[in-house]
C-alpha cells in the first residue's frame, strides 16, 4: 500500500532550487503531491527574486548551481531573515556536507535520493520550526530560551540561531550538567538514529560561536573527552 506523506493542515510555502529540470520536477511534484506550495527556481538570482517575492517556509537548495552556488545563496537568503534550508548536494563529500553546514544549512540529503525521504526531511525541519505551545521558558548563565517564541538571547541580545542551534540550545539548558555523547546528540536533539557524526561537532562549534565569551576558549559548551559535550553554565575548565 502507498504511504501517504500529505501534511495536513500543516502545508507551506517550499522553493525549490536546482539547475537540474529533472531532479527539480521530481522534487517539486512530490511536494506538490503533499499539499505544499511550490515555487522553482534553477539558479541563485532567481532564487533570490523568487524569496523576494514569495517568501519560502523552507528552501530546498541545490549546492553546486551555475554562477552563484547554493552557499552564497544561502547566505544572502539568511541575511534577509531566517528560512529553514535543506541542502542538495550531488556528492557524499564530508566537506561539502561540512560547507553547507557551516554557512546554516539546517539539513543535507546527498544526490540521489530518495523523493519520499525528502518530504519528510521538509516535514520535520518545518515541524521543529513551529511554536512549543505551553513550554517553559529556560535560561542560565545570561542565555534565554523561549521555545515558543523561538527565541535565543544572551545578556538580553537576540541571538541568529539557526535550526539546529537553537534545538541544541535548548537541549542543553534543559540538561544542564550532564554529558552526552555525539550519538546521544543526533538522536535526543535531531531525531536521527544514523548519521554522519561531523554534523553535531560542526552544529556545536557554530554555538559556541554565539553563545561563548571566548570560542575558542569554551566555558559553557565543554568538551568532555571520550564522551562527547556537556553544558556547564558555572565557571568549568576551559578546553
Amino acid at each position: 500500500m502507498q504511504q501517504s506523506y500529505e501534511v495536513k493542515g500543516q502545508a507551506g510555502r517550499i522553493l525549490v532550487v536546482d539547475d537540474d529540470p529533472t531532479v527539480a520536477e521530481v522534487v517539486a511534484g512530490y511536494l506538490d503531491r503533499a499539499g505544499y506550495t511550490v515555487d522553482r527556481a534553477d539558479d541563485g538570482p532567481a532564487a533570490l527574486t523568487r524569496a523576494a517575492a514569495h517568501w519560502p517556509d523552507l528552501v530546498v537548495l541545490d549546492l553546486m548551481l551555475p554562477g552563484m552556488d547554493g552557499l552564497e545563496v544561502c547566505r544572502r537568503m539568511r541575511g534577509h531573515g531566517p528560512v529553514p534550508v535543506i541542502m542538495l548536494t550531488a556528492r557524499g563529500d564530508e566537506d561539502d556536507r561540512i560547507l553547507g553546514l557551516e554557512v546554516g544549512a539546517d539539513d543535507y540529503v546527498t544526490k540521489p535520493f530518495s523523493p519520499r525521504e525528502l518530504v519528510l526531511r521538509v516535514e520535520s525541519v518545518l515541524r521543529r520550526t513551529r511554536p512549543e505551545a505551553g513550554t517553559r521558558v529556560l535560561g542560565a548563565a545570561g542565555l534565554t530560551v523561549d521555545p515558543a517564541a523561538r527565541r535565543a538571547t544572551k545578556n538580553g541580545t537576540e541571538l541568529a540561531l539557526t535550526l539546529r542551534e537553537f534545538d541544541l540550545l535548548a537541549f542543553f539548558l534543559r540538561n544542564q550538567g550532564r554529558a552526552y555523547g555525539r550519538e546521544d546528540l543526533m538522536r535526543e536533539v535531531w531525531g536521527w538514529d544514523f548519521g554522519d557524526l561531523s554534523t553535531v561537532t560542526v552544529h556545536v562549534r557554530r554555538l559556541r560561536g554565539k553563545v561563548e565569551d571566548d570560542p575558542a576558549r569554551p566555558r559553557l559548551i565543554q568538551t568532555v573527552w571520550g564522551v562527547g559535550y556537556r553544558f556547564e553554565p558555572g565557571d568549568g575548565e576551559e578546553d
